[in-house]
C-alpha cells in the first residue's frame, strides 16, 4: 500500500504560480492562501502608484482602464492558474449577451447565464473534487464577477427600458444610459484592485473614478457647498487606508491565534455533542462562530483598503464634516459586535453583497421577496447543503425576530433604563441567534450539521416558528406605518 503524502503536501496542490512555495513551507499556510495575500500586498502598492503616477488629469481614462484590466487578468493567473480560464469565459460570454440581447432581455438573459455558470462551477468543485480540498478554490473571483454581472445588466436594462415612475430614487441614480465599450466592460470586471476579493460596485461610480469624476459626483450628492474661491477639494484616502490596515492586521493576529485554537471541529466533538450541557454547548458555539470571523475582517477589509489607495471609494463627507471612504465597505465591525438585532446584524455584514442581493431580487420580485432573496443568497454562495441550512433558518429566525420587535419593543421605550436592559438583553439573544444560524455555514455538510442542531435540541428553530405562529406578523395599532411599496422594501431590508 503506497504511503499517504506528507500533510505539508497539501499546500502546495494550487493551480496558481508555485513560486512562493517556499515561503508557504515556511509559515505552513496553504499556497493559494499564500498567493492571495501576497497578490493583495502587491494591489496595494501598485494602488499607490496607480493613484499618483496613472492620475486623470494626466492619463486618458483608456489608458487607466486598460492598465487597472492587464494588472488584475495577471493576478488571476497569478492566483488561479488555467482555473482563471472561468473567469475569462464568464466575462465574454455576458459581453455577447450585453451587445446582442435586446434591452428588455438583457438582464434576464445575464442573469441566468452568470448565475448558471457559477452553479456549474459550485458543483464541481463539490462533487468533482470532493468538496474542493485539493484544489485552489477559483469560486470567490467568480462569484464577484457575477455580482458584477448582473448589476450591470439591470442598471442597463433600467437606463435604457424602465420607466422612471417604476423605479426608485437609487435605481434611477444607478442606471446606466449607454452599454459600456469591451475596454470599459473588462476594466470594470477584472481590474486588479477588486479581482481578487471584491467587492462589487457600481459602473458608473467605477467610470466616473477612472474619469476623475469619483470625488465631485460623491460631493454633490451630498449637496457639498463649494467655496467660490476654490475648486473641489482633493481629499487623500491616506489616513482611511492606514486605520483599514491596522484593521486588517489585528485580524490577521486574531485569525493566527483565536481561529486555530477553537476550530469549528469543536462544535462535532464527541465531548461537545454527547457530554457537555447545554449552556456549556451556547458558550462554545458563540465562541467558535466568533473565532471564524477574522478571515472574513482579514480580506474585505484589505481589499477596501486596496480600492482606497486607488482612490476609489469616497463616499462624502459625515455630519461633522469629515470625509468618508466607506463606499466600497463590506463591513461595519462596530456595529456587527454591538448589534441588537438580527436586521441590524445583517445589514452590517457583507454589505456590498446585500446590496446586490437588494438590487438584482429583493427590489424586483413580486412575491416573497425575503424567502426569494435568501434562497438566491444560499445559491450564490454555493451548493454546500450547510449554505441551505444557514440561509433556511435565516428566513425563520428573521420572520420570528420582526415579530417580537413589532409586538415588544415599545413596552421598554418608556424609561432609559428600561431601554438599556431590552438593549443588553437583545443584544445576547442576537449573537446567539447569529452562531445558532451561521453554524452549518461553517460546517458545509449534512452529517455534522444535523448533529450539531441535535446536540442544541433545535431550540432556536422552534421558537422560531412558535413565535411565527403566535404572534402576529404585523405591528400593532400604536406603531405608525406606512404601506409598503416595491421601490420602498429597502427601508426595512431583511437579507
Amino acid at each position: 500500500m503506497a504511503a499517504e503524502p506528507p500533510p505539508s503536501s497539501f499546500s502546495y496542490r494550487t493551480t496558481g504560480s508555485t513560486c512562493l512555495h517556499p515561503l508557504s513551507q515556511l509559515l505552513g499556510i496553504p499556497l493559494d492562501q499564500v498567493n492571495f495575500v501576497a497578490c493583495q500586498l502587491f494591489a496595494l502598492c501598485a494602488a499607490f502608484w496607480f493613484r499618483i503616477y496613472l492620475t486623470p488629469c494626466k492619463t486618458s481614462s483608456k489608458v487607466r482602464h486598460a492598465f487597472a484590466t492587464l494588472l488584475g487578468i495577471y493576478f488571476s493567473i497569478f492566483c488561479f492558474g488555467w482555473y482563471s480560464i472561468h473567469l475569462f469565459v464568464l466575462v465574454l460570454m455576458c459581453y455577447g449577451i450585453m451587445v446582442t440581447a435586446s434591452i428588455s432581455n438583457v438582464h434576464r438573459f445575464s442573469f441566468f447565464v452568470a448565475m448558471g455558470y457559477l452553479t456549474i462551477c459550485h458543483i464541481s468543485r463539490i462533487y468533482i473534487f470532493h468538496y474542493g480540498i485539493l484544489t485552489t478554490d477559483f469560486s470567490g473571483p467568480l462569484m464577484i464577477v457575477t455580482q458584477k454581472i448582473t448589476t450591470l445588466a439591470f442598471q442597463v436594462h433600467d437606463g435604457s427600458a424602465g420607466r422612471a415612475e417604476d423605479l426608485s430614487a437609487e435605481q434611477r441614480r444607478l442606471a446606466v444610459k449607454v452599454k459600456p465599450t469591451f475596454l470599459e466592460y473588462l476594466s470594470y470586471l477584472l481590474n486588479f484592485m477588486s479581482v481578487i476579493a471584491g467587492p462589487c460596485n457600481n459602473f458608473n461610480d467605477y467610470v466616473a473614478f477612472i474619469e476623475g469624476r469619483h470625488v465631485r459626483m460623491k460631493l454633490l450628492e451630498v449637496n457639498w457647498k463649494q467655496n467660490t474661491s476654490c475648486s473641489f477639494p482633493e481629499p487623500s484616502p491616506t489616513g482611511a487606508v492606514i486605520r483599514k490596515l491596522c484593521i486588517t492586521l489585528v485580524s490577521l493576529l486574531l485569525f493566527l491565534t483565536l481561529t486555530k485554537t477553537f476550530p469549528v471541529t469543536c462544535l462535532i466533538d464527541d465531548w461537545f455533542v454527547h457530554e457537555a450541557n447545554f449552556l456549556t454547548r451556547l458558550f462554545y458555539l458563540y465562541v467558535v462562530t466568533q473565532a471564524s470571523k477574522p478571515k472574513y475582517y482579514f480580506a474585505w477589509t484589505l481589499a477596501d483598503a486596496v480600492n482606497n489607495a486607488a482612490g476609489f471609494g469616497f463616499s462624502g463627507v459625515d455630519k461633522n464634516g469629515n470625509f468618508c471612504w466607506d463606499l466600497l465597505s463590506n463591513l461595519n465591525i462596530r456595529k456587527i459586535e454591538t448589534a441588537t438585532s438580527f436586521k441590524m446584524y445583517l445589514a452590517n455584514w457583507n454589505i456590498q453583497t446585500a446590496a446586490w442581493l437588494k438590487c438584482v431580487c429583493y427590489e424586483r420580485v413580486p412575491w416573497y421577496p425575503t424567502v426569494l432573496t435568501f434562497i438566491l443568497s444560499a445559491l450564490w454562495h454555493g451548493v454546500y447543503p450547510g449554505y441551505y441550512f444557514t440561509f433556511l433558518t435565516g428566513v425563520l429566525v428573521t420572520l420570528a425576530a420582526r415579530a417580537v420587535r413589532n409586538n415588544c419593543r415599545h413596552y421598554f421605550l418608556s424609561s432609559r433604563a428600561a431601554k438599556g436592559i431590552y438593549d443588553v438583553v437583545t443584544w445576547a439573544v442576537t449573537q446567539l441567534a447569529v452562531s445558532y444560524t451561521v453554524a452549518p455555514f461553517i460546517l458545509l455538510a449534512v452529517e455534522p450539521t444535523i448533529s450539531l442542531y441535535r446536540s442544541m435540541y433545535f431550540y432556536l428553530h422552534i421558537i422560531s416558528l412558535l413565535i411565527i405562529l403566535f404572534l402576529p406578523a404585523k405591528p400593532q395599532a400604536h406603531i405608525q406605518r406606512q404601506p409598503q411599496t416595491l421601490n420602498s422594501r429597502n427601508k426595512e431590508k431583511t437579507y
